[in-house]
């Protein structure tokens, strides 16, 4: 019999950093590792985990500031655990890595509750649909032609994928001549019926993101991320109304009140959120809300092993990004991550919580 007044424990917090497969880079940022922050809530002999991907200093703040606010608490009640690091972070404040960090402990104690009861989350959450349709990313501006052919081959070729996506905006925006080659390179490669998106990462103006995408109109670009910072919700208004493709932000969000502002704005005709930064999968569903009422869909940022219980659940759902670099540590570090053959991927009835499991022992040299 379960006991219903079961607390939380503790929470294992740890960090490990992984070098990229080769350097990675869009319009305004280049990197060659990337962190990931694993929590893992603890109450009696079950453990549900969860995860953000941000600086390895994520992992004291959930130690230091968001574990005392959650310990002792009855572990099904997942929306007191929210509200308790929201204020706890009040001074910290909400917005940016204690967004990320509240992202991981969320994630992880809806995982434990799914646990506990012997359930697949999605089950738990209630599902909205049985599979959830997946886009290929990466396609990074540091990619030679050759390494960028060999990624989107894989991705339509040999998994199926009908939706990629590649970076564009490189130099922040001052080299178009190769984000248009790069355009043309990548429909060339994919054929005229897999869908191609963009994302510039906010390196142009708005107006250079229109004569972009209307340089490109031959290579029916149908999604343009980021064409001018998320932050910039008037140019982002602006690009929406020039251009054909839906225009899409919201991947920084990390309060309710960002999404209600971008979606009041009139800026995005799909929402993005990141389940391990808006506040985990609590703050999804009000994000998807919010969206709703505005007449919009939503999409999975990143994340993707992380997202799809959540995904699943959601009624305004479009598809969620399989980011390369994400994609590839998750496979690392779990077992139990499914397959996106043919362009979507199918939540598991057959394994409570989130179906992976934590392999400590692979994850551990990459340990900070």
């Amino acid at each position: 019999m379960i006991d219903s007044s079961l607390q939380l424990g503790r929470l294992d917090v740890s960090a490990y950093t992984v070098p990229t497969s080769a350097p990675e880079g869009d319009g305004t940022l280049a990197w060659d590792a990337t962190t990931i922050v694993l929590v893992q809530a603890v109450a009696g002999s079950w453990t549900g985990i969860g995860w953000t991907f941000a600086p390895g200093t994520c992992a004291a703040l959930i130690k230091e500031t968001l574990e005392p606010a959650v310990t002792g608490l009855n572990c099904f009640d997942v929306p007191a655990a929210a509200e308790a690091m929201a204020r706890a972070v009040r001074n910290t404040p909400r917005p940016g890595l204690a967004g990320y960090a509240i992202s991981a402990v969320d994630c992880a104690l809806w995982d434990l509750k799914a646990r506990i009861l012997g359930l697949p989350l999605h089950r738990l959450l209630g599902a909205a649909r049985a599979e959830v349709e997946i886009y290929g990313s990466g396609g990074f501006t540091t990619y030679s032609e050759a390494q960028l052919r060999r990624q989107l081959e894989g991705w339509t070729g040999q998994q199926q994928i009908p939706r990629v996506k590649i970076k564009i905006g490189e130099d922040r925006g001052a080299n178009t001549a190769r984000d248009l080659l790069r355009i043309r390179q990548a429909r060339d490669t994919i054929g005229p019926h897999v869908q191609l998106f963009v994302d510039a990462n906010g390196a142009y103006t708005a107006k250079q993101a229109v004569r972009v995408f209307d340089a490109a109109a031959e290579q029916d670009l149908t999604w343009f991320e980021e064409p001018v910072s998320s932050d910039h919700l008037e140019g982002l208004r602006q690009v929406r109304q020039s251009v054909t493709a839906d225009v899409a932000a919201g991947e920084y969000g990390t309060t309710l009140f960002y999404f209600q502002q971008m979606c009041g704005a009139g800026a995005v005709d799909c929402l993005q959120v990141d389940v391990s930064r808006c506040g985990g999968i609590t703050e999804w569903f009000r994000a998807a809300a919010v969206a709703a009422a505005h007449g919009l869909e939503v999409s999975g940022h990143c994340a993707p092993n992380l997202t799809v219980p959540a995904a699943a659940s959601t009624r305004n759902f479009r598809h969620l990004e399989w980011f390369h670099d994400h994609v590839r540590i998750e496979e690392m570090f779990f077992d139990g991550t499914p397959d996106p053959q043919g362009g979507s991927v199918r939540p598991s009835d057959d394994r409570p919580g989130n179906g992976l499991i934590f392999r400590a022992l692979d994850a551990e040299p990459y340990r900070i």
